[in-house]
């Protein structure tokens, strides 16, 4: 558990820090302790350092960690987020179990995922992904089309729109990385403007946290500076 608190706290420095430098407060930024892959137990470690929301990018292994921890209660609630590719066969699990989403991209999996949020649960959070540098191996949309499939998802009963997420091309020069955020920002602060309830925005991990804050990022998404590297064999 050592090394995961250890982990935890330079992370938060490394927030408070960057929020600092741009005049931000630190607690307007939230991290995301991305868990993929990693065992319950780590998982556990973090949530006795403090930590209380997780990222999964696999439906059926985020499942199951949900159903451990909803089994074995801690003393704080968790927030669970799905931050992976969405495949329609897999949105009622999704919607069942998922506190927030943060890659939506179509309008058929947002109705999906309304139709199947079970009703004594509140609404799902969800996040429009955008398609920042334009990857053809990355999902999400063109910033013009997120911003019309928010409007068409504001309509949905089971989700609470709240904003954007992107996951630019990986640089690690401190001003490219600004010059890849810049367009989703733009986008995130005109819309927040015309709209208080969209007052979230999803970028940066590990290597452009510091850029990602700049440029008025509101979550980190951050696993391997907490849980050491991955192991997908």
């Amino acid at each position: 558990m050592c090394h995961i608190k250890n982990n935890i706290q330079q992370v938060r420095e490394q927030i408070d820090h960057a929020s600092q430098k741009c005049g931000r407060l630190a607690d307007s930024v939230q991290l995301i302790a991305v868990s993929k892959t990693k065992p319950i137990e780590a998982i556990a470690d973090a949530i006795a350092a403090g930590q209380r929301a997780f990222g999964e990018n696999y439906v059926q292994e985020g499942v199951e960690k949900v159903e451990y921890f909803a089994e074995h209660p801690p003393a704080a609630p968790i927030e669970w987020h799905f931050i992976g590719p969405i495949q329609s066969n897999k949105t009622r699990l999704i919607a069942e179990h998922f506190d927030w989403v943060h890659s939506v991209d179509r309008l058929k999996i947002a109705k999906r995922l309304s139709e199947q949020r079970p009703t004594h649960l509140p609404p799902l959070n969800v996040l429009v992904q955008v398609n920042t540098s334009g990857e053809a191996s990355k999902s999400g949309l063109s910033v013009d089309n997120a911003i019309a499939l928010i409007e068409d998802i504001r309509a949905l009963p089971g989700l609470n729109v709240r904003g954007l997420m992107s996951i630019p091309q990986p640089e690690t020069d401190y001003q490219r990385q600004c010059a890849a955020f810049e367009p989703l920002s733009n986008a995130f602060h005109a819309l927040s403007e015309q709209t208080p309830d969209i007052d979230t925005l999803s970028m940066g991990m590990s290597g452009d946290m510091e850029a990602a804050i700049a440029c008025g990022s509101t979550m980190v998404r951050v696993g391997t500076a907490i849980f050491g590297a991955r192991d997908y064999r």
